[in-house]
């Protein structure tokens, strides 16, 4: 109970403290600058629309509606910085306008850049949606404008009325504030019940005005952040462009890997091998039985140079996960594992090559943690398919207290997961093992 009528109390406070608080003056300043502004927006773009799209019969219609679209988005820019300072607004700006095409050389290049800047500002939704907000804002702008002022000025004129009502009878020779006047009948607020009302009006209109100013600034809030800010398009162009930086690092990563198992493992192996059937060779007349001795070490290091071939090859790409599928290749994996695994998967059918190799590694590395770090004594892999997704889930029962924000493994799975718009989730406290979910598109 005490809550509950702490809470109502707080309620109370910020309902009295907002006709002064710091936010109400910010967003009633965005309102009442909101009004010339949005007036030379509108005069301009809807006349500089009128006059290019009137003269698009000549060439000189493109460069003045280019032009437009250029001045809206410096409009734009200019709004954003107003509900930046005064609404508090975090929004990012568009992305710039790149012209699509490279000129020659010389006085040609030149003007193929200019040709090609306009072109690239008439075809850009963003300058576009510019010129929207600039003729759709201004009758909001004149509404808000209006209703915010009214309410405003009515609400701190009349309770304060109390304190200037000796104006009228000292200078206009009226007993007070004349409401309205019928024949010879006139109202005045004079009595003190007149001017107790009054300031009792006046004090829930001032009130409420700090909230109806919330919610027209809440408006503008939609039109700039729909029509000013980044559209869902630029947001998705700047993620694949973040997701393809990934996974170019993450190739060149796999290939320094294989670069340096091959360099020290295999080739370094084989360089050995060389040698020793160049020795053995040598001595093959002179000792035949050191020879063969030499030949037979030998082809023992064969055998471990090819299993490290089979085994980095497996790291690549296996084959049984071309010709069987991920709960062959999967059981593959387990079967290597330091622990016992468990392993279910429960598919209708294969989804994409590349999904399918990257579910394989991801399993794959988690399952090399759990038998490096995670101190388990069993596992488990879960995959399934959910709608349009492929779900992985490795569990364990160890140590826990996994962190994928420590820079760890994990950290690099999830940014490799997240280039393919993937997820990956981690449950892992300590002491009550591990929980890892990997989410994939699934691409069939």
């Amino acid at each position: 109970m005490s809550g509950s009528g702490d809470g109502g109390r707080d309620g109370l406070a910020t309902v009295l403290r907002a006709p002064v608080a710091a936010r109400t003056w910010r967003e009633l300043g965005f309102v009442l600058t909101g009004l010339p502004l949005s007036t030379l927006y509108f005069s301009l773009a809807v006349t500089g629309v009128a006059l290019g799209a009137g003269l698009l019969v000549t060439f000189i219609g493109v460069p003045v509606l280019a032009g437009v679209l250029l001045l809206c988005r410096g409009f734009g820019h200019l709004e954003r910085g107003r509900a930046r300072v005064l609404l508090g607004m975090a929004l990012a700006d568009p992305a710039p306008v790149r012209a699509g095409g490279r000129g020659g050389a010389g006085a040609g290049a030149g003007k193929s850049g200019v040709l090609a800047s306009m072109g690239a500002l008439l075809k850009s939704g963003s300058a576009w949606r510019h010129v929207l907000y600039s003729v759709i804002h201004f009758p909001w702008a004149v509404f808000s404008f209006c209703l915010a002022l009214t309410l405003w000025a009515w609400g701190w004129s009349s309770l304060l009325y109390p304190l200037w009502f000796w104006v009228f009878p000292a200078f206009t020779n009226q007993p007070g504030l004349q409401l309205f006047q019928n024949d010879d009948y006139s109202f005045y607020l004079d009595s003190p019940v007149a001017i107790a009302a009054t300031c009792l009006a006046g004090l829930l209109i001032t009130l409420a005005t700090p909230w109806v100013v919330r919610a027209l600034t809440s408006v503008d809030r939609v039109l700039i952040g729909g029509l000013l800010g980044r559209s869902r398009l630029d947001d998705r162009v700047r993620e694949l462009e973040s997701d393809r930086g990934v996974v170019v690092d993450t190739a060149a990563a796999d290939l320094r890997r294989i670069e340096r198992d091959l360099h020290d493992g295999a080739q370094a192996r084989l360089v050995a091998l060389a040698m020793d059937l160049g020795l053995a060779k040598e001595k093959l007349t002179e000792d035949p039985q050191g020879a063969a001795a030499m030949v037979d070490a030998a082809h023992g290091e064969v055998k471990v140079a090819l299993q490290e071939l089979r085994d980095l090859a497996r790291g690549i790409h296996p084959a049984v996960l071309t010709d069987r599928g991920l709960d062959a290749a999967l059981s593959s994996v387990a079967s290597r594992c330091a622990v016992p695994v468990k392993v279910a998967v429960d598919l209708p059918g294969r989804p994409v090559a590349a999904i399918e190799g990257i579910a394989y590694f991801v399993v794959s590395e988690l399952l090399q943690n759990v038998s490096k770090h995670a101190g388990a004594r069993g596992a488990g892999v879960d995959v399934w398919k959910s709608g349009g997704r492929l779900l992985l889930q490795v569990s364990d029962d160890g140590r826990g207290g996994a962190d994928p924000r420590g820079g760890s493994g994990l950290a690099g799975l999830a940014e490799r997961l997240d280039a393919v718009d993937g997820v990956l989730l981690v449950d892992s406290e300590e002491g009550r093992g591990t929980v890892v979910t990997a989410e994939l598109p699934w691409r069939a």
